[in-house]
């Protein structure tokens, strides 16, 4: 995975994701969601086949666009620990 800066200000992070499907970036964008700080978040796929995911994220105050995609991977993490013990426990019963 590359990541490819596209636009960024103090606000806003416009980035390429090189090497991963749109369902990972998805993930991202849905979690950024769950932050009180971001204003927008968009998953971008210009073309199935042709053009590399986008993520898009503006931040409602001064607060860094970098720092809200780093919680919303440990966030993501988290959940994908969680996920990991409940199936281990499914498939014991």
């Amino acid at each position: 995975m590359r990541l490819k800066s596209l636009k960024q200000d103090k606000k806003l992070l416009f980035f390429e994701v090189e090497g991963e499907s749109v369902g990972f970036v998805n993930l991202i964008k849905e979690e950024l969601w769950n932050s009180k700080n971001v204003d927008e978040a968009a998953c971008i796929k210009e073309h199935p086949y042709m053009a590399e995911p986008k993520l898009y994220v503006k931040m409602k105050s001064k607060s860094d666009p970098k720092k809200a995609i780093n919680k919303a991977n440990k966030r993501i993490l988290v959940e994908l620990k969680d996920l990991e013990k409940e199936f281990k426990r499914a498939l014991k019963d």
